[in-house]
């Protein structure tokens, strides 16, 4: 059997980092990166963005050059399925029955689409988006002419149907609550943007439940059947309605996974040398220590080098504030914090068009900025967040104040 000082399971973005940060810290020992994909790790964020659009030869997503793992010595193994995690003989066993041992185990086994349990999710024009075989299926799928019905108005529902537009393809977005983004925006930001895909030709349906799929008559073409009794034929379906954890090795490892796989600041699990980083953890978040699952680039890789860290016995970065964004058309949405437990909202700019931002306060601390097309204001509210300041909801509101004179308090420098 062979043996490894460090085995880490997923080659996404948080494994990949992991690999890549333990040897920037001078990690001398042996790293195996094991992923279940062909390729090589990737970047998923342009998924539902440049890969969908894309009408020539698709830009690379490579997170970094191939030739970095072996100058690197980072052994990557690709096209292979972890199934059996033994944590008592400190091994992993693939699908095809070769067992790997392992000093320390890094899980970074990521998220699944979640399919709902509807009849006909099975059909061929149902797709999913998660990686780099759905994303060429549905580019395919997509196109002049074609229809499009998203299901799900979240953040990737909404950037796909973008991109669909962008190539020309009537699209339908079906959300069952009574906005998009319902559990992760504003109503500003919501109602901006539905009011902007609507501009661009997208149709959207607010409360709308989906019964089930089935083939159209001519069996080329789907129906996606409605609660209220409406049947929207089309070439394509894309489930967008959020993803899971994959937990299955972390409980075969004796973890208890609710909700995701639980880890400290450190990504420790709770069984000793076994790490989880990335989409599947649950995770302490600023201020308060909250548990949450985050699915973003910027937590993947933050716990990712604190894994390292600890590997490495260094002391960990201090904690970041987490940061997320959304290309659409010409729109950048970009957002820091987490407004959980704001009690009141301020809005800087005019809601009705591009270049607003909807600043989140608990009292005079501000939890959370989501900015449209305002950088300043996304970089400056990130700013402040991380530094803790007292701020002014009166001056965060007036576009003709600098949004520096906003801070009361010295609680940090902030840019001029």
């Amino acid at each position: 059997m062979e043996l490894y000082d460090v085995v880490i399971v997923g080659a996404g973005q948080a494994g990949c980092t992991t690999a890549t940060q333990l040897r920037a810290l001078g990690f001398d020992g042996t790293i195996l990166l094991i992923g279940e994909e062909s390729a090589p790790p990737y970047q998923r964020p342009p998924l539902s963005k440049g890969r969908l659009r894309a009408t020539a030869e698709p830009a690379p997503l490579e997170l970094r050059p191939v030739s970095v793992y072996g100058d690197e010595h980072i052994e990557l193994r690709l096209g292979s399925r972890v199934d059996t995690v033994d944590t008592d003989r400190r091994f992993v066993g693939l699908a095809d029955g070769t067992r790997i041992g392992w000093h320390r185990l890094v899980l970074a086994t990521g998220a699944a689409p979640r399919i709902p349990a509807l009849p006909g999710t099975h059909l061929s024009q149902v797709h999913v988006l998660r990686d780099l075989d759905d994303a060429d299926r549905l580019a395919a799928a997509v196109g002049p002419g074609r229809r499009l019905v998203v299901v799900g108005g979240g953040y990737l529902g909404l950037e796909a149907a973008a991109s669909a537009r962008g190539m020309k393809t009537d699209v339908t977005v079906v959300e069952a609550q009574d906005q998009i983004l319902a559990r992760v925006a504003s109503s500003e930001v919501a109602s901006f943007l539905e009011r902007y895909h609507q501009s661009h030709g997208v149709r959207i349906r607010l409360q709308s439940q989906v019964e089930a799929f089935e083939h159209a008559g001519d069996g080329q073409t789907a129906v996606v059947r409605m609660a209220d009794g409406a049947h929207l034929e089309c070439d394509a379906v894309l489930l967008a309605v959020g993803a899971s954890p994959r937990v299955v090795l972390a409980r075969q490892a004796g973890l208890a996974c609710q909700g995701g796989i639980p880890v400290d600041l450190r990504g420790a699990t709770g069984v000793p040398d076994v790490y989880a980083v990335g989409d599947a953890t649950v995770r302490p978040m600023p201020p308060d220590g909250r548990r949450m699952r985050l699915e973003s680039v910027q937590s993947a890789n933050e716990q990712a080098r604190n894994a390292a860290a600890d590997i490495c016995g260094v002391p960990p970065r201090p904690q970041e504030t987490p940061w997320f964004w959304s290309d659409q058309y010409d729109l950048k949405i970009q957002i820091a914090g987490l407004r959980a437990d704001a009690d009141a909202a301020v809005v800087r700019g005019d809601p009705r068009g591009p270049g607003f931002a909807v600043f989140h306060l608990k009292g005079e601390r501000l939890r959370a900025v989501e900015a449209v097309n305002a950088p300043r204001d996304f970089a400056l509210g990130r700013k402040f967040i991380s530094e803790g300041v007292h701020v002014s909801a009166h001056t965060l509101a007036d576009p003709a104040t600098p949004l520096r004179d906003a801070v009361l308090t010295a609680g940090g420098s902030v840019p001029g």
